[in-house]
């Protein structure tokens, strides 16, 4: 069965363009929590009339739903939830695990799609959410044909893939950047795309874009992901013009239905489109590389013939119609019956006029055939038409226009009439009281040897986060007294969950206790273990219902997202114990490239291991990447020769006693270019309540994002 072909409407005319092109189900935006708030998006009356003009042509429309709300956006999104399904929208991307919970539970029949925002690149944390009601799963852009092969056989769950266009350069969801350094989130759509912008690795800025990828193009690989059961390839391009959406999406509908790869006229055709520096297939085939970037040439024309020819496609609106059966009875002494039938099981009948004694020539099968077949300036066409006709009958040819359109239109009316849907009321959070007067210190380390009995003993912490790649190190635990907790990787793959499992079973028996989760995937991959569960920053947690969420999958506690102001945090119901970070450098991004690879050319083998800061290759030395300000942002080796972007000033709170009074349970020192001196010190600085020493954020607690 060949996937679905899904593509973007960032506009009324952009959803013309997609239908007309051979969509199969399209995606937009209605009101304000979606993540392409940049796009022109949908007005009430224009949204309404998406649905019905898709659904009167068989397409599916998608609504976008896909940011992070916060307590007090959750009822208006709910609302906005609740109005496109009275309307009858297809489905519902969600990022935000507290909206995804309230809708599941408050819009049962409404069908759900996890968004790429959701991180989910496993079998197991696709499984997951299926196992919680998700319909369809938007997996990372940074999944391999050998990723996408294990989660489609390993999850009960739809699987949609990103087929073309636009890559972002951290995983989706898990970007911080645009927050931090420009004060817009892309998890609330309003992303800023600093990876557009060029930057220097361990040097100055020198015309080098080490952070813009070049556009996806899978075209050639639509059979592959036919064979291998993926149920919907996904154009990106909601930002896009609508000639550019009419193109792509008309090359890739011919692509799907004829089950064949790209013309070189196609791919010319694609690349003049819109492309940087051409494309890339790098993800799908596991390679990665500085071969993947690019960057769009500032004066690139515009191909005006190209799209010229689309557009003069499109606007006919006679590009896409749907094929219906008509059966006309026409006898004497009874009114006349026209019913109209399509292939999706809609069947209406209307009645007309009583034929009558026809005065000159009568009417016949063949003249009332040619006459219904006319559906000129309507969204069908006549496939087969059957009539019955009394001889000697007459039937003016106003009347059987008027049944023609009665019966097309009673047809529309049935092809457009939204589902029924139950609505439920919205469940109340669970009545316990998570809130502390003031939070213990956490500590979480990047490298053991910033692990020293000089910082427990002087902080006595609540709990300590050790990566697990570190605690491989370890010959004996961290001395009694803390919870001692094991910090999964942000990023892995099916594949590595053996080698992780057993990982994990070394550090219980080192007498770790706890894992952090960032990740719906973690879970599966811990379970059975004995771990107690404690939420990581990865989780996003935007609202009380996101904690809540967390709460029933087992979680002693969370750490809220650092995009929240600190009065938001202090509304948040507590209804999970919940912890903030408080100190450190902030992650901006996680990358699936490694960016000291491609910048030195290290040929440590793509799929080893993570590399200790004292091991032979370049990517564990200290790097970093400095912008066009000369701000220097460390680099920090991953799991997998990945990179994790940290800010450029680390965050410091301890002279601000606002983060003591906002009923968190836990405070996170989060301590990751620092010697195990520096760590003491801060330490202690926190505890005497120091004002700050060099130079310093105050991240986003106080001045929010857009």
């Amino acid at each position: 069965m060949r996937p679905e072909l899904l593509a973007p409407a960032g506009s009324p005319e952009a959803l013309r363009a997609a239908v007309q092109s051979g969509a199969d189900a399209v995606y937009l935006g209605w009101g304000a929590f979606n993540a392409r708030r940049g796009a022109k998006n949908f007005s009430d009356e224009e949204f309404a009339d998406a649905l019905a003009y898709c659904h009167e042509r068989g397409v599916r429309v998608f609504l976008t739903l896909n940011t992070l709300v916060t307590d007090r956006e959750l009822p208006a999104a709910l609302e906005t939830a609740r109005a496109a399904a009275r309307l009858g929208v297809d489905a519902v991307l969600v990022q935000d695990w507290g909206l995804f919970d309230l809708l599941r539970r408050s819009l049962p029949d409404l069908p759900l799609h996890a968004s790429t925002q959701m991180s989910l690149f496993t079998s197991g944390g696709a499984r997951e959410i299926a196992a919680d009601g998700c319909e369809r799963v938007v997996i990372a852009r940074e999944c391999s044909a050998e990723d996408t092969r294990a989660i489609c056989e390993n999850c009960p769950a739809e699987v949609e893939v990103f087929a073309h266009g636009a890559l972002c350069m951290c995983y989706s969801g898990q970007c911080e950047m645009s927050a931090l350094i420009g004060g817009r989130s892309g998890n609330r759509g309003r992303c800023a795309q600093p990876c557009r912008l060029p930057y220097g690795v361990n040097g100055p800025v020198k015309g080098s874009y080490p952070l813009s990828l070049k556009d996806s193009c899978l075209a050639d690989r639509l059979g592959d992901m036919a064979d291998m059961g993926v149920a919907c390839v996904k154009l990106e391009g909601r930002m896009k013009r609508p000639e550019y959406v009419a193109v792509v999406t008309g090359i890739y509908a011919r692509l799907l239905e004829e089950g064949r790869g790209p013309t070189a006229a196609e791919e010319a055709e694609l690349e003049r489109a819109f492309s940087r520096s051409g494309f890339t297939d790098g993800y799908w085939r596991g390679r990665h590389g500085a071969a993947m970037f690019g960057t769009r040439p500032e004066n690139a024309p515009d191909p005006k013939e190209l799209f010229e020819n689309a557009r003069r496609a499109y606007e006919k609106d006679n590009l896409r119609t749907v094929p219906v059966d008509l059966s006309c009875s026409v006898t004497a002494g009874a009114p006349c019956t026209l019913t109209a039938s399509d292939r999706d099981g809609h069947t209406v009948t209307v009645t007309g006029p009583v034929p009558e004694t026809a005065r000159t020539r009568p009417l016949d099968g063949l003249e009332l055939e040619a006459r219904l077949r006319k559906t000129g300036g309507t969204a069908y066409r006549c496939d087969n038409v059957v009539t019955l006709v009394d001889e000697g009958l007459s039937l003016p040819a106003s009347a059987v226009n008027a049944l023609r359109r009665d019966a097309l239109a009673a047809l529309t009316a049935a092809r457009t009439a939204p589902p029924a849907r139950r609505e439920m009321p919205v469940p109340p959070l669970p009545d316990v009281d998570g809130s502390a007067e003031a939070p213990q210190f956490t500590i979480s380390v990047a490298r053991l040897e910033q692990l020293s009995p000089a910082l427990l003993d002087l902080g006595r912490p609540a709990r300590v986060d050790v990566p697990l790649e570190e605690i491989s190190r370890m010959e004996a635990p961290p001395k009694a007294g803390p919870v001692c907790c094991a910090v999964l990787p942000r990023v892995w793959r099916d594949r590595d969950e053996p080698e992780l499992r057993a990982r994990l079973e070394r550090a219980r028996d080192l007498g770790f206790t706890g894992v952090l989760i960032g990740n719906l995937g973690h879970l599966s991959l811990v379970r059975g273990l004995g771990f107690r569960l404690y939420g990581d920053y990865g989780l996003n947690v935007f609202n009380s219902r996101s904690l809540a969420y967390l709460r029933e999958k087992g979680l002693e506690s969370a750490c809220v997202s650092f995009e929240l102001r600190f009065a938001q945090i202090r509304d948040l119901k507590k209804v999970l114990p919940a912890e903030a970070i408080v100190y450190g450098r902030l992650p901006l991004m996680i990358t699936e490239n490694c960016l000291v690879q491609n910048e030195t050319g290290c040929r440590l083998d793509r799929q080893g291991p993570w590399v200790p800061t004292d091991g032979p290759c370049r990517c564990g030395r200290t790097n970093t990447l400095v912008d066009r300000t000369g701000a220097a942002f460390p680099l920090l080796p991953a799991y997998g020769h990945r990179t994790e972007i940290q800010n450029s000033r680390p965050l410091y709170l301890a002279d601000r006693p606002d983060y003591r009074k906002l009923g968190l349970s836990l405070a996170r020192l989060r301590f990751t270019t620092e010697t195990a001196e520096e760590c003491v010190s801060v330490l202690r600085s926190y505890l005497d309540g120091a004002p700050a020493a060099g130079t310093f954020t105050r991240g986003l607690y106080e001045r929010g994002v857009e």
